[in-house]
């Protein structure tokens, strides 16, 4: 590696690195202030604040870490050009796409940093982030509890509770059916169902099991009764966020599940999984629009590339979560929505780039 890469190679991570340690304690600042009062008023303890932010930290960066890395390469790109040092580097012989291979290099490594957090930290940073907002901050009810769940959970099986509290592990007036050739084999009732952690159980409070016999019926009632039964605590958990925390492999095991079942919620899931890959490829996308909007020196110096920046970063937001919310709600196909805006601009990026090297 020349001198010229990794003094470029050195100034892409390092503004990139500067840009994340300067926004995330501002995100940091303004969620606190929004939510001081209500974490004074639950009265929650330092412990759970401090992981709070831990996972903040992590799902913030995460989520942002694109639009970051684009004004990062805007910013010390237009200042090599406002001092001439681009200029300087093309009149000694080397080519516009032999100036670009640093930058590329760049948003290889921060690319392969980006899928290593999907796969592993922001899972883990996502349950706590949004189970910290739904005990503490969350007033509404409807939020923490699933309502009116209906699994099919196999061939013959099929589950009901009337509402589920995620945080409670608590369901009520619980029914599980199971059926044999067609005709109804037994069917359990309680009012509460509750999971326990420990040994992967359920305990049912008001248990009542109808078996069904040819001539007349057996019924078998009980104050509370502990039991094992064939289904997972997330076939009951709400669906707003129970995608983003899971692993790769547990979310496509969990797709092919769902799908088995018919679930109607299906392309939530699969844009979840989709964006864990299409979120680094981004950075590529970004860093090579970056380039070619502010390697030309302007009369009006870095704050027009800047602002031309920022108007293409919040474009790309709104294209994203457009999309992303049509693929969830139409009959778009989910891999479709989700690489839709790195398609565009990714056209951008090459038409741009073009007009870079003239």
């Amino acid at each position: 590696m020349k001198i010229i890469d990794k003094y470029i190679l050195k100034r892409y991570l390092g503004t990139f690195s500067v840009m994340l340690l300067l926004f995330i304690p501002i995100g940091i600042v303004i969620d606190v202030s929004e939510k001081v009062n209500k974490m004074i008023e639950n009265k929650v303890p330092f412990v759970e604040i401090a992981k709070y932010y831990l996972d903040f930290t992590i799902y913030f960066a995460n989520m942002l870490f694109p639009i970051f890395l684009f004004l990062s390469v805007i910013w010390f790109t237009s200042k090599l050009a406002n001092n001439t040092e681009i200029i300087a580097i093309l009149s000694s012989g080397i080519s516009f796409t032999r100036f670009m291979r640093p930058y590329i290099i760049g948003a290889t490594l921060v690319s392969l940093f980006a899928l290593l957090m999907a796969f592993v930290l922001v899972p883990n940073a996502s349950k706590g982030y949004n189970d910290f907002r739904y005990t503490y901050l969350k007033n509404n009810p409807k939020v923490r509890e699933n309502q009116d769940v209906y699994r099919q959970i196999s061939d013959d099986e099929f589950i009901y509770v009337s509402n589920f509290n995620y945080m409670s592990k608590m369901g009520y007036s619980f029914s599980l059916e199971k059926f044999k050739q067609n005709k109804l084999d037994y069917k359990i009732l309680a009012n509460r169902i509750r999971w326990n952690e420990e040994d992967s159980t359920y305990t049912l409070f008001g248990f009542k099991k109808r078996i069904v016999g040819d001539l007349d019926d057996q019924l078998i009632s009980l104050e509370k009764k502990r039991m094992k039964l064939d289904f997972d605590i997330d076939d009951l958990t709400p669906v707003v966020y129970i995608a983003e925390t899971m692993t790769l492999g547990e979310l496509n095991k969990f797709i092919e599940k769902e799908k088995a079942r018919g679930s109607s919620n299906i392309n939530t899931y699969l844009v979840v999984k989709y964006r864990k890959f299409s979120l680094p490829v981004s950075a590529f996308i970004l860093t090579i629009i970056a380039v070619a909007v502010s390697a030309m020196k302007r009369r009006g110096g870095m704050g027009v590339n800047l602002a031309m920046g920022i108007a293409l970063a919040f474009t790309f937001i709104f294209f994203e979560k457009i999309f992303g919310v049509l693929a969830e709600a139409s009959s778009i196909p989910p891999f479709v929505a989700v690489w839709f805006p790195n398609v565009i601009f990714g056209i951008l990026a090459i038409y741009l780039l073009r007009n870079a090297k003239r």
